[in-house]
């Protein structure tokens, strides 16, 4: 067994610790996972959740809204698939489309998009008051990586059905991308909820990092403190000054 995959697997059992403490103390634990076009997000939700029980965890990835879920409150149609108690819940993209995709593609007007940010931000603390734990990330690649990224998806069949309208104009909108990340990262990075950026460049490497900040930031019992003190220097916090440089 090569040097990451035992740390893979290492890793794996921390989860399913973890997973036997969400469910043992009802917690009601909802994983955010953003990021930019081919950066890596499926495989990373994949990779987290490998073992853990199908009956506890679910993944969530919503398409297009239907003609009626326009004309519903906005969060309405995430807020029925929040993690129940003792669940494990990862939102593969999420309400933060509307700061992302949406406003880049012109998708909602410039009202919709202002009113986000205060309703996001009353959601989510309603939420944190009531016991839901909320952590978020947003997957970054480099322009470079994502191109070679979709050139992929675009000549191997079995990755044709990631391949969308949207993924094709990735990289001719990829400054205002970049516009819109930094002001959902400013705008939302809140105390009860921050925001993390994970430098997603090597995927294997941004799986192990994902997993082990997820476990050092969440309390079970046994916790293996050795396997979980590396430094992967591969996450960084949504602060002000990561986001003015280069964020990975």
């Amino acid at each position: 067994m090569g040097k990451k995959n035992k740390t893979l697997y290492d890793l794996y059992i921390e989860l399913v610790k973890l997973q036997k403490e969400v469910i043992a103390s009802n917690l009601k634990l909802l994983i955010i996972v953003e990021g930019r076009d081919a950066a890596g997000k499926d495989g990373t939700i994949k990779a987290f959740t490998q073992y853990l029980s199908p009956r506890e965890t679910r993944i969530v990835a919503l398409g297009k809204p239907s003609d009626r879920q326009k004309n519903e409150w906005y969060f309405q149609r995430y807020t029925e698939h929040l993690p129940i108690s003792g669940e494990i819940v990862l939102f593969n993209r999420s309400w933060y489309n509307r700061a992302g995709v949406e406003k880049v593609m012109g998708f909602c007007t410039d009202k919709e998009y202002k009113s986000f940010f205060t309703e996001v931000e009353l959601m989510e603390k309603m939420l944190v008051d009531a016991g839901f734990i909320i952590l978020k990330y947003y997957l970054d690649i480099s322009k470079e990586e994502q191109e070679e990224r979709l050139n992929d998806r675009r000549k191997n069949p079995l990755k044709q059905w990631k391949i969308s309208p949207i993924d094709e104009q990735a990289q001719r909108h990829w400054e205002d991308y970049s516009e819109a990340r930094n002001e959902m990262l400013h705008k939302t990075n809140f105390k009860f909820a921050p925001w993390y950026v994970v430098n997603a460049e090597k995927r294997e490497d941004a799986r192990i990092a994902f997993i082990s900040h997820i476990l050092n930031r969440l309390a079970y019992p046994e916790k293996n403190e050795k396997i979980l003190s590396q430094d992967h220097g591969l996450i960084y916090p949504a602060t002000a000054s990561n986001i003015k440089k280069r964020i990975f």
